[in-house]
């Protein structure tokens, strides 16, 4: 059986890998959903082909609301921990989805592909909810709860 730790576990085995729009390789290019579906799928949570339908780098906010609703199960938000997902707006709509951690020095962490890092890239960074970073929404990925 597959556990939150697991999740985290393949999520860090990421970073470092360099941010690609729409990328789906660890270790050759990925961003923040193509880290949730290569996890899973490395996880065994989904088929091997899963992906979702492709999307442009311009959130909408409506898209990324409805997908991780389709694909992932709600929870509340004080039940968040790591290994769930989170779904944040960095701008003005949602749009970023990252794999919560476990932080350092603690609280909690996001496992997520910035472009915003330099070089872009998979990294992880503590978790702290501000007006450029709020929170949407957390997800268990599918076939956790």
């Amino acid at each position: 059986m597959t556990t939150l730790l697991d999740v985290t576990r393949v999520a860090r085995s990421y970073i470092g890998t360099p941010f690609h729009h729409m990328g789906r390789l660890p270790g050759v290019g990925l961003d923040c959903v193509g880290v949730l579906i290569c996890c899973a799928r490395e996880l065994g949570l989904v088929v091997p082909d899963f992906d979702i339908p492709a999307y442009t780098p311009t959130p909408d906010g409506t898209t990324m609301l409805a997908w991780a609703k389709e694909y992932m199960t709600p929870l509340p938000r004080e039940e968040m921990r790591p290994g769930n997902v989170i779904l944040l707006i960095t701008d003005t709509e949602p749009q970023h989805l990252a794999i919560l951690g476990d932080y350092l020095h603690g609280g909690l962490s996001i496992i997520h592909a910035a472009n915003s890092a330099k070089p872009p890239r998979v990294i992880e960074t503590r978790l702290m909810f501000s007006r450029v970073q709020r929170f949407v929404a957390v997800y268990a990925l599918p076939g956790m709860s």
